[in-house]
C-alpha cells in the first residue's frame, strides 16, 4: 500500500483479496505473522478473527487487496491494509465487531482499512521481520479445508486457556476470601487493642493534667509564702538592726568590750539576715515574673569602687586578696541588679577561697555586630566537683563534704545571680576544678533594651522592635496566642499564617525581616516550606528561624540547612529571641541549622 510507504514501514508481503479461500490466507497469514513477532496467543486469534470479519464484508470489491508491514515506532505495531477501488462503504457490523477486537483505522468515504496490532520491543528487529514474512508465504498453498481445521484447533486452544484461566481466577478468589477474613479478624483485634490503649492514654493524659494543675499550684504556693514571709519578717529585722545600731551609738559608754561585741555580732547578724530576706523576696519576684529591671547608664568605675569597698575585709583574717581589674566600658543596665550579681559571685568566691586570690576582671567584647559587656569572676579556692556543677543552679541545693564545713549560706547565691543576669538579658556560665578554683563568667549586652521612644500613637517607654515585619507559620492557634504578646515586643507588624501551604505566598507577599517556622504542619510541614523558600530566588534570602518540640536528636539536620537558627518551643524567652533575630538578620550569620539553647 502507498501509505505504508509513507509512513516509513516494513513491508512484508501483500497479495489480492477475490475468493473466500483469500480470506481464510488472510485468516492465517494475520495469526502467523502475529506469532513470528512474539505476539501472545490470544492477541493472535482476535487478530486473525478481525481481519477475517473485515475480508469478508470487503470481498467482491473491485482491486481489493491486502498488505502486511511492520512500523518501527517507539512502540511497533504490526500493520494490516486493506485497500479497493470502487465508491463502497465497509459494513458497520465488520467494523464494529473488528474493532472490539484489536485497532481499527478507518475514516469514510476513503477506500483503506488499517489494523493495528502492538508488538514488544523485539518485534522491530530485522530478524523477527524476515521471520513474520516467511510465515505468511508459508500459507499461499492453504486450502479451505486446512483452514477450517486450523480455526476449530484455535477455538479448541482458545477455550482451554480461558477454562484454565477461569479454574485460576476461582483459585485467586478463594485465597483472596481466605486473606480477607484474617485481615478482618487482625483489624478487629487491631481496633480492640487500639481501643484499650486510648483508654489509657485518656485516663493518663488526664491524670498528667491533674499533676501539672497540682505542680502549678504548689509553684505559686510556693512564691506566695517567699514573699509573704519575706515582707513579714523585713519589719522584725529591720527593727532588731536599727535597735543594735541604737545600743552601740547611743550605750557606748556604759557597754563593756563583752556587750559591744555581742551587739555588734547582732548587728552583723541581722544585716546579714535582712540581705537574705531581700534576695528571698527577688528571687520570688522573678518566678512571679514582677521583677523588672530599671534600664538607665551605669557608671561602672563608681559601682565596682563601692562594691570593692563593700566586700573589703570579707571573711576571716588571712582570707584571700580581692582584686577588681579592667576597663569600665559603656554599660546600659539595672545597676541595683547588677550589684547584687556581682556581690553574690564575690562574695561566694571568696568565702570558699581560705587564701589565695580572688579576681574581678571587666572588658567589652563584641560578637555578631553586638557590643556586650563580660564580667569574669575567677578564685583559686577549693572548687566544685564536676557531678554538682549543675545541680548548683537549683534553689537551696548546697555541695556537701568540705565546701559546707565552717560556712553558712542559704544556697540562693548562684540561682539568683543566673535569673537576674536572665533579667538582664545576659547569660551566666561556669566552670571549676576541685583544688584549682572557679570561673563565673557574665555576659551582657552593652546596650540594655532598646532605648524607649514616644512617638505618635505609641506608648511612652514602650521597646522598639527589632524587626519591622515578623512571619509566623505554625498550626498550634494556642501556641501562637501564647508567644504572641512576646513578638510583639520584638516586630512592628507580626502575620500569622496556619498552614505551610500558604507560607511562600505570605512570606512573597509581606516581605518580612524574618519568619518563624514550626515543622509539624498537616499540609505542607516545615522541611518542604524550608526547600520552596531556599528554591526561590525572591525568597531564598529571607532569614528563617525553627521553632520546634522536636527532640534534637530526631531533627533531620540535612534539610534544615537553610534555617538560620533552630530554637525549642519550650525554652523560649524573649532574650533568646532577640538575640536569634539579630544574629539572623546579620549579613554573615552562617546558615548551621543547629539547635540554640534559649533557656
Amino acid at each position: 500500500m502507498n501509505s505504508f510507504t509513507a509512513l516509513g514501514v516494513v513491508p512484508l508481503v501483500s497479495f489480492p483479496l477475490a475468493t473466500e479461500q483469500d480470506v481464510f490466507l488472510l485468516r492465517r497469514s494475520g495469526k502467523s505473522a502475529a506469532e513470528a513477532l512474539g505476539v501472545e496467543k490470544q492477541d493472535q486469534i482476535r487478530l486473525a478473527t478481525a481481519l477475517s470479519e473485515l475480508g469478508r464484508d470487503l470481498l467482491g470489491s473491485d482491486g481489493l487487496t491486502v498488505a502486511f508491514g511492520v512500523a518501527r515506532r517507539p512502540v511497533p505495531v504490526l500493520l494490516v491494509g486493506m485497500e479497493w477501488a470502487q465508491d463502497r462503504a465497509l459494513g458497520g457490523e465488520a467494523l464494529q465487531a473488528a474493532s472490539r477486537l484489536v485497532t481499527v483505522r478507518y475514516t469514510p468515504p476513503r477506500h483503506t482499512v488499517t489494523v493495528e496490532q502492538p508488538l514488544t520491543p523485539d518485534g522491530r528487529t530485522a530478524e523477527a521481520i524476515e521471520h513474520a514474512r516467511e510465515a505468511v508465504l508459508a500459507h499461499a498453498e492453504t486450502g479451505v479445508p486446512d483452514d477450517t481445521r486450523a480455526q476449530t484447533s484455535d477455538l479448541i486452544a482458545a477455550l482451554v486457556e480461558s477454562r484454565a484461566q477461569r479454574e485460576e481466577l476461582r483459585r485467586l478468589n478463594e485465597e483472596l476470601e481466605e486473606t480477607n477474613r484474617g485481615v478482618v479478624a487482625l483489624y478487629s483485634e487491631l481496633s480492640e487493642e487500639l481501643e484499650e490503649t486510648n483508654r489509657g492514654v485518656v485516663a493518663l493524659y488526664a491524670e498528667l493534667e491533674e499533676k501539672s494543675r497540682l505542680l502549678r499550684e504548689a509553684s505559686e504556693a510556693k512564691t506566695r509564702f517567699w514573699a509573704n514571709v519575706s515582707h513579714e519578717l523585713r519589719t522584725p529585722v529591720n527593727s532588731v538592726v536599727g535597735l543594735a545600731r541604737l545600743l552601740l551609738e547611743f550605750d557606748e559608754d556604759r557597754l563593756d568590750e563583752e556587750q559591744r561585741r555581742q551587739i555588734g555580732l547582732i548587728s552583723a547578724s541581722g544585716a546579714t539576715l535582712l540581705a537574705l530576706v531581700d534576695e528571698l523576696l527577688d528571687v520570688a519576684k522573678a518566678e512571679s515574673g514582677r521583677l523588672e529591671p530599671h534600664w538607665a547608664p551605669v557608671d561602672l568605675r563608681a559601682a565596682l569602687g563601692q562594691l570593692r569597698g563593700t566586700l573589703r575585709g570579707y571573711g576571716s583574717p588571712g582570707a584571700a586578696e580581692l582584686i577588681v581589674a579592667g576597663s569600665a566600658p559603656n554599660l546600659v543596665t539595672d545597676e541595683v541588679m547588677l550589684t547584687r550579681i556581682l556581690r553574690n559571685l564575690l562574695s561566694n568566691a571568696l568565702k570558699f577561697t581560705p587564701a589565695g586570690t580572688v579576681r574581678l576582671d571587666v572588658a567589652p567584647e563584641r560578637a555578631d555586630g553586638h557590643d556586650r559587656v563580660v564580667f569574669t569572676v575567677s578564685d583559686t579556692g577549693i572548687g566544685i566537683p564536676a557531678e554538682e556543677q549543675q545541680q548548683i543552679f537549683e534553689e537551696f541545693y548546697q555541695v556537701r563534704g568540705p565546701h559546707q564545713r565552717g560556712r553558712s549560706g542559704t544556697g540562693l547565691g548562684l540561682p539568683y545571680a543566673r535569673r537576674l543576669t536572665e533579667l538582664l538579658g545576659g547569660s551566666l556560665a561556669l566552670t571549676s576544678t576541685p583544688g584549682t578554683g572557679t570561673v563565673v563568667t557574665v555576659t551582657l549586652p552593652a546596650d540594655g533594651r532598646p532605648a524607649a521612644r514616644s512617638g505618635a500613637g505609641e506608648p511612652a517607654g514602650a521597646p522598639e522592635p527589632l524587626v519591622a515585619v515578623l512571619v509566623t507559620v505554625d498550626d498550634d492557634s494556642a501556641f501562637r496566642a501564647s508567644i504572641r504578646p512576646l513578638l510583639d515586643q520584638l516586630a512592628g507588624r507580626v502575620v500569622e499564617v496556619s498552614e505551610g501551604g500558604r507560607a511562600s505566598a505570605a512570606v512573597r507577599r509581606e516581605q518580612p525581616d524574618a519568619v518563624l517556622l514550626d515543622l509539624h504542619l498537616p499540609d505542607l510541614d516545615g522541611y518542604a516550606v524550608l526547600a520552596e523558600l531556599a528554591a526561590d530566588p525572591a525568597l531564598a534570602a529571607v532569614p528563617v528561624l525553627v521553632l520546634t518540640s522536636t527532640p534534637s536528636g530526631e531533627l533531620d539536620r540535612d534539610r534544615l540547612t537553610h534555617a538560620r537558627a533552630v530554637l525549642d518551643k519550650s525554652a523560649l524567652n524573649r532574650p533568646g529571641l532577640a538575640a536569634a533575630l539579630t544574629a539572623a538578620r546579620t549579613p554573615t550569620s552562617p546558615h548551621t541549622g543547629r539547635k540554640d539553647d534559649t533557656g
